[in-house]
């Protein structure tokens, strides 16, 4: 089994949401990224990243929201043309794991369309709520049209241990990790947002856009326990870290 870690976007945020004691002035780049898993049974990407047409005009794909998040990335910086670069294709991906819906998670559903979705329960219900845009829920990137599986709790993806989904709520109400299980790099959990800056576990801080401080902090303490077990944990948004991963065709096995 191999792990490629992809870029699929870039963007410029206001750093006090992330860093509560930041000057309201500052900014914070943030790497948006997804993750491909090659399993003998089937490709899987977790997370999708931001949609292509938002490289020009975030506004007409995200609304508001452009106000908040602003696109940094060139369209060879999203996730099509990084898929490409270990020569795949939408078609070639069998199972898309969405950690959250969030339009930085699952922009390019879209283009997956022999995929099967995988989304938590609790996140599927937040995102078909009334009024779940004002939530950063965006229909025309989680409603693509593909079947979407539901996981409730803990889910064995292969049956065989090396791909194990776990509920990790805080951030949203249906935030999903993904433990992957190598046989010679050893162990990763795709944290996503339910960790997305390393400060965050370190200081035991949930950031401001947290949907619940409670489920974070008790997320942050479950996280905290995997690593301690030999986990390396992958933020969602850290750049320190981004930057020392192996990316694209330099993956881990």
């Amino acid at each position: 089994m191999k792990l490629n870690f992809l870029a699929a976007g870039r963007l410029r945020m206001k750093k006090s949401i992330y860093i509560p004691d930041a000057d309201r002035s500052e900014m914070i780049d943030l790497p948006v990224s997804s993750a491909l898993i090659r399993h003998k049974q089937g490709n899987v990407l977790f997370d999708t990243g931001c949609h292509p047409s938002v490289v020009d005009n975030a506004e007409g794909r995200w609304g508001a929201l452009a106000k908040f998040m602003k696109p940094l990335m060139s369209a060879d910086e999203t996730l099509l043309p990084s898929l490409a670069c270990v020569g795949l294709g939408p078609d070639d991906i069998d199972i898309v794991v969405n950690s959250h819906f969030h339009p930085d998670h699952c922009g390019c559903n879209q283009f997956f369309t022999k995929a099967t979705i995988l989304a938590h329960a609790r996140e599927v219900e937040a995102a078909s709520a009334a009024g779940a845009e004002s939530a950063g829920y965006l229909r025309v990137d989680w409603q693509t049209g593909q079947p979407i599986e539901t996981v409730n709790g803990e889910k064995d993806l292969f049956g065989d241990a090396s791909v194990v989904l776990l509920p990790l709520p805080g951030h949203t109400p249906g935030s999903l990790g993904a433990l992957v299980s190598l046989d010679r790099d050893g162990q990763f959990l795709l944290a996503s947002d339910s960790v997305s800056l390393r400060r965050h576990l370190d200081a035991d801080a949930a950031p401001r856009n947290t949907w619940n401080v409670d489920e974070q902090l008790k997320t942050y303490a479950e996280v905290r326990r995997i690593e301690k077990a030999g986990a390396t944990v992958i933020c969602g948004h850290d750049d320190g870290q981004w930057q020392g991963l192996r990316k694209g065709n330099d993956g881990y096995e």
